[in-house]
C-alpha cells in the first residue's frame, strides 16, 4: 500500500485528501467522509483497514474552507474537555452543508475518473456525514454503488436540504447503522428515518446497533465498543464486496 497527499481544486479552494493507494491499480474505489472532530491519525488508520482488503481509499479534508489538520476553528486536542471548543467544532460542523459536500464530491469523482480504477465506487461517513454520504449516493447515483453511514446524524430533518427528501434518487445499496443510544439521533428521529428508507425502492439495511453510543468504531472514543466495532467492519467490508467486486 502507497499514500500520498494530494490537491483536489474546486470552486471554494484546493482540497486536500490523503489518498491510500493498494498495490493492485484495478481495484475500487472508496471514498471516506470524516467526522466533525476532522481528520487525524485515528482516521487514516481506518483508511488503511479498507485499502488493505483491496480498495484505493481517499479520505478528503471536508473543512478545508476554514483549516486544516491541528489548525481548525477548534481545538481538536481539548473539544471533548472544553465546552468552548465543542461549540466551535459544531459550529464549524453546522456551517459546512450538504450542498458544499455535493460539489466537492463532484471534483472528487473526476479525480478518481482520471486517476483511479472508477467502475464502481463506495462511499462511507460517520456521525456528520450521515447527511453527506446519503446527499451524495443520491446526487451521484450513476457512480455510487454502496453508500455505509455509521452514527450518521441529520439525516432526517425539516430542512429544505435534508438528505431523506433526495434518497429515493439512490441507485446503490445503502447500509444505515445507528447507536441504540444516541443523544445525536434520538429515539423520535430514529424512527422516521426507518420508516421512511423502508419505503424506498431501493435496497435499504437499516442496523441498530444493541447497548451502544454514538462513536462506538471509533478506537479512541470513550464509547468505543470493541465487539460493535467489529461488526461495523463486517459489514461495511461485506457491502464494499458484494456492491463493488462482484
Amino acid at each position: 500500500m502507497h499514500e500520498k497527499n494530494i490537491i483536489i481544486k474546486t470552486e471554494d479552494g484546493n482540497l486536500d485528501c490523503k489518498i491510500f493507494l493498494n498495490g493492485n491499480n484495478s481495484v475500487p474505489p472508496i471514498i471516506f467522509y470524516m467526522d466533525a472532530p476532522a481528520i487525524r491519525e485515528e482516521l487514516r488508520q481506518m483508511c488503511r483497514t479498507i485499502s488493505k482488503k483491496g480498495y484505493h481509499v481517499i479520505l478528503p479534508n471536508l473543512f478545508y474552507r476554514v483549516g486544516t489538520e491541528n489548525h481548525y476553528p477548534f481545538n481538536q486536542n481539548t473539544y471533548k474537555s472544553s465546552k468552548k471548543e465543542l461549540d466551535k467544532m459544531i459550529a464549524t460542523m453546522n456551517n459546512t452543508t450538504n450542498s458544499m459536500i455535493i460539489n466537492d464530491t463532484k471534483y472528487i469523482l473526476e479525480y478518481i475518473s482520471n486517476n483511479l480504477n472508477n467502475k464502481k465506487i463506495g462511499i462511507v461517513g460517520y456521525c456528520m456525514s450521515g447527511r453527506f454520504v446519503v446527499s451524495c449516493g443520491a446526487a451521484y447515483a450513476n457512480k455510487i454503488s454502496a453508500i455505509a453511514s455509521f452514527y450518521g446524524v441529520d439525516i432526517f430533518t425539516d430542512k429544505m436540504d435534508s438528505p431523506h427528501l433526495i434518497a429515493n434518487k439512490i441507485k446503490g445499496e445503502v447500509y444505515l447503522a445507528f447507536a441504540e443510544k444516541d443523544v445525536w439521533v434520538p429515539s423520535e428521529v430514529l424512527k422516521k428515518i426507518k420508516d421512511y428508507f423502508s419505503k424506498i425502492n431501493n435496497k435499504v439495511i437499516i442496523d441498530i446497533y444493541k447497548g451502544t453510543n454514538h462513536g462506538f468504531a471509533f478506537p479512541n472514543r470513550n464509547t468505543y465498543d470493541k465487539g460493535a466495532a467489529n461488526k461495523h467492519w463486517i459489514k461495511l467490508l461485506d457491502l464494499f464486496e458484494r456492491n463493488l467486486k462482484k
